[in-house]
């Protein structure tokens, strides 16, 4: 009986360190692939020795390794949109200085009074666009800085976007454009920083006038805010990237402004708990603001 038991004792053990070399060595191939595995690669650890804990192991390795691949991913991303931005950025800046720099070259070589004078007029228009892109830029930076606060409280919407109109009343004159506005609640408030508030509407509003064509209808309804209007022929834009940084519809970049309007946009209404979203319904563009309650 006792040699039984023995017997019994010494097979266990045996299947005990037969297990743990299984294991061990299993831990060793996983440890192998890891070491040898090169960072860029989707390579995923496999299972040779199959357990539920050998699985569960090399379920939590491949969840570590996706998590590092995604974040790799948006580094890699972030950068690419940086590099694109700058070139973007880089040619926006040469193009208003270009023009202003042919321009005085002319005015030295002609002496043509009307013509010098011509000159002068379109160089100061061109750095008119340079004080517009860099003051864009400041509010870029302002918009998008993490430590900047926003005071938030409760701000009446209508009488906001009426002081917002009454200041483009210039540019709705100039493209022969009217805003139609239509509120379900004069009354509408919402949280919201005044200021940052203002600057979103009044880009929103910039922006359909700039890239737009015909009235823009401003509609109000719960706590919505859309601003429609048609779009330019050829110039329907991307709206997927439509709040991007430096994004512009037009593949030449010869349009107005610097693309970071509707990037602030974003930026303000991520800060203020908004929401800004768009919509290209035929040749109609609708851009709606969900302001926080």
């Amino acid at each position: 009986m006792l040699e039984l038991v023995l017997a019994g004792f010494v097979l266990a053990v045996a299947c005990t360190a037969g297990a743990v070399a299984l294991y061990e060595r299993e831990l060793r191939r996983m440890a192998r692939f890891l070491d040898g595995r090169d960072p860029a690669s989707n390579e995923r650890v496999g299972v040779e020795f199959a357990t539920s804990g050998t699985r569960a192991l090399a379920r939590a390795v491949n969840a570590t390794l996706d998590a590092h691949g995604e974040a790799n991913a948006a580094v890699f991303e972030h950068a690419r949109a940086f590099r694109r931005d700058l070139a973007a950025l880089s040619h926006d800046i040469r193009t208003p200085l270009a023009g202003a720099q042919g321009y005085l070259q002319f005015y030295e070589r002609t002496g043509d009074e009307a013509e010098r004078a011509r000159c002068v007029a379109e160089a100061r228009e061109r750095l008119a666009a340079m004080r517009t892109l860099t003051d864009r830029l400041f509010d870029h930076a302002k918009a998008a800085d993490p430590d900047a606060e926003l005071t938030l409280v409760r701000v009446e919407v209508l009488p906001l976007l009426a002081d917002v109109l009454a200041a483009a009343y210039p540019d709705f004159l100039e493209r022969g454009a009217v805003p139609e506005v239509d509120f379900a609640d004069d009354e509408f408030s919402a949280t919201a920083d005044a200021d940052a508030l203002a600057r979103v509407l009044s880009n929103l509003v910039t922006n359909a006038l700039r890239h737009g064509a015909g009235d823009v209808r401003i509609i109000q309804r719960g706590r919505t805010l859309s601003f429609a209007n048609a779009v330019r022929e050829g110039a329907a834009p991307d709206v997927e990237r439509l709040f991007d940084r430096f994004y512009k519809a037009d593949v030449a970049r010869n349009g107005e402004g610097a693309g970071l309007g509707l990037s602030i946009v974003a930026n303000l209404c991520e800060k203020m708990g908004a929401s800004v979203e768009a919509h290209l319904e035929g040749d109609e563009l609708t851009i709606t603001l969900t302001l926080a309650e």
